[in-house]
């Protein structure tokens, strides 16, 4: 026997214990928590979806890294927004972009690049295609 199957004996490491008894998995699953059950995408969705205004595209066009708020309440609203940083320097510009990305992975959206400097930010229940 070599000297660490010798230690791993002297500390209890080499025994293994077997189990009869198997765990039963339908207790967990019984009840009502089975049927409510939704993917993260649809929690947010609800989350985030305004009830009492229709869907709507906002165009922002922010001037200084202080606007992310605004950007963020409208997405968090569940609005889609159009974000053109043109008129921002190239070090703000990439803050917003930073910014943007992680609202919507936060969100559960995404963000997509449409133009130079012209994002997408668009929540979970809205579906982005290209023709």
């Amino acid at each position: 026997m070599g000297a660490v199957r010798k230690v791993a004996s002297y500390l209890g490491l080499d025994r293994v214990e077997h189990y009869d008894d198997s765990y039963d998995y339908e207790d967990e699953v019984e009840g009502d928590e089975g049927e409510d059950w939704q993917s993260a995408s649809e929690r947010a969705a609800k989350r985030w979806r305004s009830v009492i205004e229709p869907s709507r595209i906002v165009m922002l066009t922010p001037r200084k890294y202080n606007d992310a708020p605004t950007i963020g309440r409208h997405f968090r609203e569940g609005q889609t927004v159009i974000m053109d940083v043109n008129g921002m320097s190239t070090a703000e510009a990439t803050r917003m972009v930073d910014f943007a990305a992680g609202l919507a992975y936060g969100c559960d959206g995404r963000i997509e690049r449409i133009a130079e400097k012209v994002f997408l930010l668009a929540p979970a229940e809205v579906e982005v295609t290209t023709a």
